[in-house]
């Protein structure tokens, strides 16, 4: 008669070699290396951003002339490429509604002046740039 002992099955010695112990677990394994992960992926992306992303602009809006119609502005660009641009420039009056908008391109170099006549549906008071980017 056979009897069943509970626990470890016990094997005849010498026939297959020695049992490993069980390692011991390591919590902090999984931690350590979703960390040296996510450090990577945003040194990556911002390597990329860097690289490829939106380029600084530093538009400036300078007023020349003001008519009920129009508004000749004075818009220069500093840009870190020397690539064209597209720069938005808002007229607004004087209850801050808009009455005039242009998408204005600018030509390739590193700082660009150039004068735009804003036409208007009303007077203006104050004129703004929303921003550039690459064109």
């Amino acid at each position: 008669m056979v009897t069943n002992t509970p626990g470890a099955p016990v094997f005849p010695p010498g026939r297959y070699g020695r049992r490993r112990e069980p390692r011991p677990v390591r919590r902090w394994l999984p931690a350590v290396l979703v960390a040296v992960a996510l450090v990577a992926a945003f040194t990556l992306v911002g390597r990329l951003y860097g690289r490829y992303g939106n380029p600084p602009y530093q538009p400036q809006v300078t007023v020349e002339q003001i008519s009920d119609s129009s508004v000749a502005v004075r818009l220069t660009v500093t840009k870190r490429d020397t690539g064209p641009a597209v720069c938005r420039i808002q007229a607004k009056d004087r209850s801050g509604a808009e009455v005039g908008y242009a998408e204005v391109p600018v030509g390739t170099g590193g700082t660009v002046s150039l004068r735009y006549p804003l036409a208007t549906t009303a007077r203006a008071d104050a004129v703004e740039a929303l921003g550039c980017r690459h064109a």
